[in-house]
């Protein structure tokens, strides 16, 4: 499933917002010589892997016991074949039996064919966590377990179905968005530094509720996020002393993140829906906030032209990562928890040991500010956008772009792979979502590439219009 909020209103930034970067000198100085040093960084290593005896990790253990099971009736299958064929030569009554068998074990090689093609992350090395995880309930852990095993594989020839949120009546109001990682909740950051979540299990169950404001012309199937329903429809969070530019739920959808202009970062619970801590370190605006794939570590990125790692259990950040040379506007967190990845409006990107707070990787090729980033599930890949609606995909081993994603007329807001790397969603300012793939077009061999000269460049698999809506948050979860 791919979940996509959407506004009706053109995007309006509050004051605060970074300036041109044209104007900055430090930012051509890195662009036009900083290619050295960028090379010079890249050298560092680092380890992409995934964490040792991870949920994932496990699961596939089990499959791969249960791969050896298949193995063994597989053989048994063959001696019946065997015994068939004879029975077949003598009198010809096991016909029918040997078309079954043969046609079982041709449909179980394809399944087993696809499932291999169709994930990424069996392959990827793993490696040992440099801060200290959180544990996971039992309870949670085996609601996990059970989610990774009823996950629908997705390809070129399995796309998610589409469901599209749009807030409406928000009157230029709306700075960010963000969708909880099962799909449940909805949340939506205001410039009256208000923070407004909808549980999308609710949002069906309204009445008494006059239609709103350009309901009528919305497709049947297309949500809507009313943000001044009379009869109200989501929960209000207040706390902020100025517009709220980030949100991001944890991995469990029981806590949330919020970050404003007012140069704080504030904790919420979803389940008391109350504020429990306000973190203060950032000098100014704070753009973006992340929570980390495990839970209780979050970054955050800064108008001080720095991006922090802070716990929620520490009112103050645990690492200060320093070296954009002009506002830090986007963060991601590496699959692993070992690293972050920056984007600023120096128009690089930026990746970071969170152990040891010293820049690892220097991504250069944008040509304009740094929007969005992804990181794709092995933890191999990074994608970023930027405001001209490009997207460039890194192999973070190297540093270099392995493919450039063409197709955006505007601002790239939003990209999010699908669970298992097959495919990367975009949302941009130009009304329209893209899906891509991801598998096939990253297959071409080095050797291929360097004969050619040139740089792969993913597949478009689907483009998805909005009515002249644009997207402010995209995720792909399994439902």
């Amino acid at each position: 499933m791919l979940g996509i909020v959407n506004e009706r209103i053109n995007f309006q930034v509050s004051p605060g917002q970074p300036s041109s970067i044209s104007d900055d000198a430090d930012v051509f100085t890195l662009v036009g010589s900083g290619h050295d040093a960028a090379d010079l960084v890249n050298q560092k290593e680092i380890h992409w892997g995934l964490l040792e005896d991870s949920l994932e990790e496990r699961l596939e253990k089990a499959g791969d016991r249960i791969t050896d099971s298949d193995k063994a009736d597989g053989e048994v299958k063959d001696g019946d074949l065997e015994e068939n064929k004879k029975r077949s030569a003598d009198g010809g009554k096991g016909g029918s039996t040997q078309k079954k068998l043969k046609k079982d074990k041709v449909v179980a090689t394809t399944g087993k064919a696809s499932r291999s093609e169709s994930s990424t992350t069996s392959g990827a090395p793993r490696v040992k966590p440099e801060l200290t995880l959180p544990i996971i309930p039992t309870e949670v852990e085996h609601s996990i377990l059970e989610d990774l095993r009823n996950r629908v594989q997705l390809s070129s020839m399995t796309l998610p179905s589409i469901s599209f949120y749009t807030f409406i009546n928000t009157h230029n109001g709306l700075n960010c968005a963000s969708i909880s990682h099962d799909g449940s909740l909805v949340a939506g950051g205001f410039s009256d530094s208000s923070l407004k979540v909808w549980d999308m299990a609710k949002l069906g169950q309204q009445t008494g509720n006059t239609p709103s404001q350009g309901e009528n012309e919305l497709a049947p199937n297309e949500n809507i996020l009313n943000a001044n329903a009379k009869g109200r429809s989501y929960t209000l969070f207040r706390g902020h002393s100025g517009p709220v530019y980030s949100t991001t739920f944890s991995p469990y959808g029981d806590f949330l993140l919020s970050s404003s202009s007012d140069s704080t970062i504030r904790l919420w619970s979803t389940k008391l829906n109350a504020n429990l801590v306000c973190y203060k370190g950032h000098n100014y605006p704070v753009w973006d906030v992340q929570f980390s794939p495990v839970g209780h570590y979050f970054a955050s990125a800064s108008h001080d032209r720095t991006a922090r790692i802070w716990s929620m259990d520490r009112i103050q950040p645990l690492r200060i990562m320093a070296g954009h040379l002009s506002d830090v506007d986007c963060v991601q967190w590496h699959a692993n928890c070992n690293y972050v990845a920056t984007g600023s409006s120096d128009r690089t990107v930026r990746l970071w040991d969170v152990q040891s707070g010293e820049c690892v990787r220097i991504f250069i090729g944008h040509r304009s500010m740094i929007l969005c980033l992804a990181m794709s599930p092995d933890g191999r890949y990074m994608a970023s956008g930027d405001e001209d609606g490009k997207i460039m995909m890194w192999d973070l081993a190297s540093g270099r772009c392995v493919s450039p994603l063409v197709g955006h007329s505007s601002c790239v807001w939003s990209l999010s792979f699908s669970c298992e790397g097959s495919l990367l969603a975009s949302g941009s300012a130009d009304s329209t979502v893209k899906i891509w793939d991801v598998t096939k077009s990253l297959k071409v061999s080095k050797t291929e590439e360097n004969k050619n000269g040139k740089t792969n460049r993913l597949r478009s698999l689907k483009t998805l219009p909005t009515k002249s809506t644009p997207v402010y948050a995209l995720q792909v979860y399994t439902d």
